[in-house]
């Protein structure tokens, strides 16, 4: 089993300075590489205190010249926002100078205040990630980028340095809603999620779709999935308990906010119904029920607890890789610190055997 952490670059209610959030996930990273884990994950994210890191490939370039065996993946490139042929490049040149560990995670996008900021229409988004997915992908297997398409129209060119080998056993396709998993089953990638809900929900809903989806479309079964955890670990089953659900609440009040999910907004945005939808839950059952449920299905406890809840997981949906948020919600470095080193000593040997 593969076990990673992906780094959000939280700057929680605005209270640290960026440098300090920055300096701290580069820490983090560093000690995950030392305690072992598969892969360090950094997001994209722009303008906001909810997470900021413009340009991943930056940060894990960073990461590959301080590290030597973990592997770097994007969590995600947000396609709509970039130009397919630089996020070829780039990605290109992040695995030469690792030597191969890049790992591809492409996304959509949900934020309307970083469409906005862009200047670009939210509504588009589904036709723009269609687009220049397939051509970063066809990119990094061929060596050369090429589209007719309205909104990356591109001749054929050339990807120097050319790509190191083909992109698709370590693609990752992020697919939270209906038509993203879709395309993601469409287009070979692993299924990303971030957990939000019961696994029976899931297991019976997006994860059967994918695995029906990547049937239809490949020869072969589908890849196991990966999950995305926020993660506490304490030795006190109390302290876990109370500070784990403290800060993964807050954490959650964070996405409300930054993806407005209490407004009606996605509803009048074309490709978000789901969206739509989970702001209609979230409304009629009120913002404390919906973060008790979302806090119980995440990753908190002692390491006896966790090993328990994954065990339980994996009798539920099968092989799955996981993604651990280990820094978010106020927690200090040291917290954050503390959790992850003992996750790492007690919990990730064991998973990693399974």
């Amino acid at each position: 089993m593969n076990v990673g952490i992906l780094q959000i670059f939280q700057n929680y209610k605005g209270h640290a300075d960026d440098a300090d959030v920055v300096r701290n996930e580069m820490r983090l990273a560093l000690l995950a590489d030392q305690l072992g884990f598969d892969k360090v994950w950094a997001v994209e994210h722009h303008f906001t205190d909810y997470a900021a890191c413009p340009d991943n490939v930056t940060y894990l370039s960073w990461l590959a010249g301080r590290s030597e065996r973990i592997k770097l993946g994007t969590g995600a490139v947000i396609v709509p926002w970039n130009d397919p042929l630089r996020v070829a490049e780039k990605v290109t040149l992040l695995d030469h100078v690792s030597g191969g560990r890049m790992v591809l995670g492409l996304g959509r996008g949900l934020s309307r205040i970083e469409y906005g900021h862009f200047g670009m229409d939210m509504g588009t988004s589904r036709e723009r990630f269609d687009e220049a997915a397939p051509m970063i992908i066809e990119a990094l297997e061929k060596g050369f980028i090429e589209g007719a398409g309205p909104f990356y129209p591109q001749p054929r060119t050339e990807i120097r340095p050319r790509p190191l080998s083909g992109i698709r056993d370590r693609l990752y396709c992020v697919g939270m809603s209906t038509d993203s998993v879709e395309e993601a089953a469409r287009l070979g990638g692993r299924l990303t999620t971030f957990t939000q809900s019961a696994w029976e929900l899931y297991r019976d809903g997006p994860l059967k779709a994918y695995r029906e989806a990547y049937r239809r479309f490949h020869d072969g079964e589908p890849p196991p999935p990966l999950t995305g955890d926020l993660m506490y670990c304490h030795p006190d089953p109390t302290v876990a308990e109370e500070r784990g659900l403290e800060l993964m609440t807050n954490y959650f009040l964070t996405i409300v906010k930054h993806y407005e999910l209490m407004s009606d907004h996605f509803k009048g945005t074309k490709g978000y119904d789901l969206y739509a939808s989970a702001a209609e839950a979230f409304q009629a059952v009120g913002l404390e029920t919906a973060a008790r449920a979302y806090c119980s299905v995440n990753s908190w406890g002692t390491p006896e607890r966790m090993l328990g809840e994954l065990a339980r997981r994996r009798e539920l949906i099968g092989e799955f890789e996981l993604n651990l948020i280990p820094y978010y919600g106020g927690m200090s470095v040291e917290e954050a610190e503390a959790s992850l080193r003992l996750f790492g000593e007690e919990v990730l040997p064991v998973i990693q055997g399974w």
